[in-house]
């Protein structure tokens, strides 16, 4: 039998990048509700977070078509889970930041769902 003798590569978590129409507007976004500065701008992409830290990022795509969730002709992709300790006042502050509240609220006393300026639900939780 025989051992591999080069070092396994170190692999990192750096990022979730999100698709959408207008990267600096989402980050604005995402920077604020989350206190996180921009790390990073270029025309087409904008990166949030803290030096050493993971972040988020959003790209520019042309053709951007936001999700259409809880309908899924335009699926959602993906979607964050923030912990908060008080929903009201945490949906109340993102609203004003740019975000919506979604029709749908499967389990309104414990999370809710909202979508971000570009469209990606993303759930508040207890």
């Amino acid at each position: 039998m025989t051992f591999p003798t080069d070092p396994v590569p170190a692999v990192r978590y750096l990022a979730v990048t999100f698709d959408c129409a207008d990267p600096a507007e989402l980050a604005r976004f995402y920077s604020e509700a989350l206190g996180l500065p921009v790390a990073l701008t270029t025309d087409d992409f904008v990166l949030v977070g803290r030096e050493g830290t993971p972040g988020l990022g959003f790209y520019r795509v042309d053709d951007y078509r936001r999700p259409t969730w809880p309908d899924s002709s335009v699926p959602k992709q993906a979607h964050l889970d923030l912990g908060v300790d008080d929903l009201d006042a945490a949906e109340a502050r993102l609203v004003a930041l740019g975000a919506v509240t979604a029709g749908v609220q499967p389990l309104p006393d414990r999370r809710r769902i909202l979508l971000d300026p570009a469209g990606h639900p993303f759930c508040i939780t207890l």
